[in-house]
């Protein structure tokens, strides 16, 4: 089996996806600050994959399609419930007894629950809010491509970012952190968090465009054009394929 320039970008492009939304499930129950002056700005670090997922959902969605970019979605979401599984049989195997000993300094039951226990409820306010966020995310993306008639790239990568996040923040946060933490403190969390994201998504624009160029002109890969349909035009096969010779 040869596979082309486009079905191996596609790999990569689906895999530092997945990766990328399941890591900052697992690793969101860690709150940091960021002083802003007088403001204190809480946030989780699943913060830290988002520049990625959001470069990410952006070229799958320009160079392969809002159907390419729902069916990672899916794929993405069946991981994440899997992780969910995962983490939960991890979580009901009983411990060593070494493990209770006054001298073991490894991981002890207390640690791993109380990581691993919260991680579980970041899972399950992700899976809540990714489906809606990431359909909202392309569905936008795609009427804007449509109605720019192709161009601005700039507006339907922001664009679509400012109205997914918005949800994703808000439902995320709130059934992560209702009932673990105050009120006014999750509060501060959807406003910070979502202000981050806006401008993480108005920095990241030159990047955007970066990996456009990138992949269209390196991989000579083109971009998807939207019909008045909204389907794709064209799929266009990469300009020259040199297939790496098999390894002996």
């Amino acid at each position: 089996m040869t596979l082309d320039r486009r079905i191996q970008l596609f790999v990569v492009l689906a895999g530092l996806f997945i990766t990328s939304l399941v890591v900052g499930d697992i690793i969101g129950v860690k709150l940091f600050e960021v002083h802003l002056g007088p403001v204190v700005a809480v946030m989780s670090v699943g913060m830290l994959p988002f520049p990625v997922t959001f470069l990410l959902t952006d070229i799958l969605n320009e160079f392969y399609g809002k159907k390419v970019a729902r069916f990672v979605t899916w794929v993405g979401f069946v991981m994440a419930i899997f992780t969910f599984v995962i983490v939960a049989l991890a979580g009901q195997i009983p411990w060593a007894p070494m493990t209770e000993a006054k001298d073991y300094s490894g991981t002890v039951a207390a640690s791993f629950n109380n990581v691993f226990g919260g991680s579980q409820r970041i899972l399950v306010a992700s899976m809540v809010a990714y489906l809606v966020a990431q359909f909202l995310d392309i569905s936008v993306f795609n009427l804007l491509k449509r109605v720019t008639n192709n161009r601005m790239l700039w507006l339907r990568a922001t664009g679509s970012t400012v109205v997914s996040q918005l949800i994703d923040t808000v439902v995320v946060q709130f059934v992560a952190w209702t009932g673990v933490l105050p009120q006014e403190v999750i509060f501060r969390i959807i406003f910070t968090s979502y202000a981050v994201k806006l401008l993480v998504a108005i920095g990241l624009t030159p990047l955007v465009y970066l990996g456009h160029a990138l992949v269209e002109r390196k991989l000579g890969i083109a971009p998807v054009v939207l019909g008045e349909d909204g389907e794709p035009v064209n799929l266009v096969t990469p300009k020259s394929e040199h297939p790496p010779a098999a390894a002996a």
